[in-house]
């Protein structure tokens, strides 16, 4: 029951960043795919790990490694985001997520501060929220610049 709400909401609620989820899953149909926790995960090229909607997508990068579940629960953390914001997800949570992340000023910014990367606000919330969800650790404030 609560995965089938999980699903209804993310295609209600959060319909816009599950729509564009779905894209980027149909444009990755042939990687690795499953599910957890009502979400539909993807293990692909990128270097990066996203969330849109119910859709999640793990930087093969991370297979194997020790940091692949913790990402995991902080990725599913930004599909509770979603579930809780639902059309102001992208402009509140994903498009300042982008920025932190992609910005080659505020990623050099991280490094001379010293500043983990899930020190931001869509970051750390994202790890709290899939830590009390899942019960597993999330990256909480790994040294990630």
């Amino acid at each position: 029951m609560r995965k089938a709400l999980y699903i209804l909401c993310q295609c209600t609620w959060g319909a816009l960043q599950s729509l564009c989820g779905l894209a980027v899953f149909l444009v990755n149909m042939g990687r690795r795919h499953y599910v957890y926790h009502g979400a539909i995960v993807t293990e692909w090229k990128s270097p990066y790990s996203a969330s849109l909607g119910m859709f999640v997508f793990i930087s093969e990068q991370h297979i194997g490694r020790e940091a692949y579940k913790p990402i995991l629960v902080h990725e599913y953390g930004h599909t509770l985001q979603s579930l809780m914001l639902g059309p102001l997800y992208l402009p509140a949570v994903a498009l300042p997520s982008c920025i932190w992340c992609m910005t080659p000023a505020l990623q050099k910014m991280r490094v001379r501060k010293k500043l983990s990367y899930y020190s931001f606000y869509t970051e750390s919330w994202a790890n709290k929220l899939g830590e009390l969800a899942v019960k597993e650790p999330s990256m909480g404030q790994a040294p990630i610049y």
